[in-house]
């Protein structure tokens, strides 16, 4: 038999016709844009601009084969990484802040978004990978179309902060085969102070369990390429052991202990993390360690090896 996961979730999606009215409410949403728990109101569809500072075109910063990604995702031949810029979260420790913050890159019209999935196909990527994509739902949906129609067909990666809208993620259910959302903190205060959005623990949770109900644990090849599920990062900060305590303790208990989970330890000061203490020096490798056991002694046992 034939697995589901054989082919990108989105295909018959398009077959259909539900992809192209996935794209047209998911468009709507921009005329008082509500995209993300933000919520701003502002109309995208005149290039008004909110929180995330992205009008009615995305932001491209570059499109290229990644190898520097979760082993599932990179392979032998690369995960296909676009990324956007803009971003509905302002941390302060932001480690690609000239994209998510400063927008670097060129506004892309659906066409030419469209144009830069087939370019990672043509490299030979196993994925496109939509980096920070939450504020460009509507416009990844526009050039997603238009490429299906030209034969792409990849499996897509929605590589997110984890700020989500659920009812924008109930528009990607069948769009999206493998979620790769970064569960940075479930401490409000900390939230609140190193993001800017004291609501993110309990939106980040609630969105957690609903990309699982999607797509379930993240299911791979025989040669190890993800190929359609959930797949957690969580960045191990310096000083913040306790939350990620709290993260894998929700992952084990509520989630599933089969998640497949990237614990992070490349953190290192950037942006303006140097004005918030603990967070103004790298992690640790004996933190990194003590993270790594909290998640096993949580029940957790599905780690990426990259």
């Amino acid at each position: 038999m034939e697995r589901k996961t054989d082919y990108p979730a989105y295909l018959a999606l398009a077959r259909s016709g539900e992809l192209a009215r996935r794209r047209e409410r998911a468009t709507a949403l921009l005329e008082r844009c509500s995209l993300c728990p933000r919520r701003c109101g502002v109309n995208r569809l005149e290039d008004e601009r909110g929180v995330c500072g992205v009008g009615r075109l995305a932001v491209v910063s570059s499109a290229h084969a990644h190898f520097g990604e979760e082993a599932a995702l990179v392979g032998d031949r690369g995960s296909g990484t676009v990324f956007f810029g803009g971003c509905n979260l302002k941390c302060v420790f932001c480690q690609n802040h000239e994209i998510s913050h400063d927008l670097a890159g060129e506004e892309a019209t659906p066409g030419r978004l469209a144009a830069l999935m087939f370019r990672v196909r043509e490299l030979g990527c196993h994925n496109l990978n939509l980096v920070t994509p939450t504020h460009v739902v509507p416009q990844a949906l526009e050039a997603l179309e238009s490429a299906v129609e030209g034969g792409f067909d990849l499996p897509i990666v929605y590589n997110t902060g984890g700020y989500e809208s659920l009812d924008v993620l109930s528009l990607l259910d069948g769009v999206v085969d493998i979620y790769m959302p970064d569960v940075k903190f479930l401490d409000p205060a900390a939230s609140k102070r190193y993001a800017g959005a004291e609501d993110y623990p309990a939106v980040v949770r609630a969105a957690v369990r609903e990309m699982h109900r999607q797509v379930g644990d993240l299911e791979l090849s025989e040669d190890g390429i993800a190929l359609r599920g959930l797949l957690v990062r969580h960045l191990v900060m310096p000083g913040m052991l306790a939350d990620t305590k709290r993260i894998v303790e929700f992952l084990a208990g509520e989630i599933s202990r089969d998640t497949y989970m990237n614990v992070m330890a490349q953190y290192r000061p950037e942006h303006r993390s140097r004005e918030h203490p603990p967070l103004d020096r790298p992690v640790s490798r004996d933190e990194w360690r003590e993270a790594v056991r909290l998640a096993r002694g949580a029940g957790l046992g599905r780690f990426d090896t990259g």
